[in-house]
């Protein structure tokens, strides 16, 4: 609606759910893979779901974008 351009906002629309998605698992699969591993997840948790989160955030937009838009 901002930018008057559907395609656009359907874009936005699903790089957030991808990457809110790709979140969501990652924040259960993560520190449970970790503490089966023997590592505390208190402490390695965090870099592993922010690396997760911004790689699937920037290639679902991209990649998106790219299908879609172009």
């Amino acid at each position: 609606l901002w930018f008057g351009d559907a395609a656009l906002s359907g874009v936005i629309f699903a790089a957030l759910v991808i990457n809110l998605t790709a979140a969501s698992l990652a924040g259960v699969a993560v520190p449970l893979t970790l503490k089966r591993l023997g590592f505390d997840p208190a402490l390695a948790s965090s870099i592993f779901l922010t690396t997760v989160t911004d790689v699937f955030g920037f290639f679902a937009f991209l990649g998106l974008g790219t299908l879609i838009l172009l």
